[in-house]
């Protein structure tokens, strides 16, 4: 899957690989390599707005996780993305508590719908 969002200060859209984690059925995405990342923080400075891409575009409305809310999420993401392991100080067999105190340093989204903008006519 890819996100694309505008950069927040060239306004071109940017595409990266990512991967989602699901937690009680709701879909998250996490920065593997932390809090201060190019796209979460091209995310909050575009009030949110992306695009995920698995063959059709998915207009979103990513939401930023609450810390204390992270725990599991991070759990879920690791057990899923082998190739962040090595960026997150946890095992991935760990106790979700492990997962709580590290929680703080990585961004997380929850990916909410978003409505299609309209097509402008000019």
């Amino acid at each position: 899957m890819t996100l694309e969002v505008a950069g927040r200060t060239s306004g071109r859209i940017i595409a990266l690989p990512v991967i989602i984690a699901v937690v009680a059925g709701e879909r998250d995405l996490v920065s593997m390599l932390g809090e201060k990342v190019q796209w979460a923080l091209n995310i909050r400075a575009a009030g949110g707005k992306a695009v995920l891409r698995a063959g059709t575009r998915e207009p979103v409305l990513p939401e930023d996780v609450p810390v204390e809310q992270r725990g599991p999420i991070l759990n879920a993401y690791l057990q899923r993305a082998p190739g962040a392991r090595p960026h997150i100080p946890v095992n991935k067999d760990a106790p979700v508590a492990d997962f709580q105190k590290i929680a703080a340093s990585f961004a997380v989204f929850r990916v909410c719908p978003r409505a299609p903008e309209p097509i402008q006519q000019t």
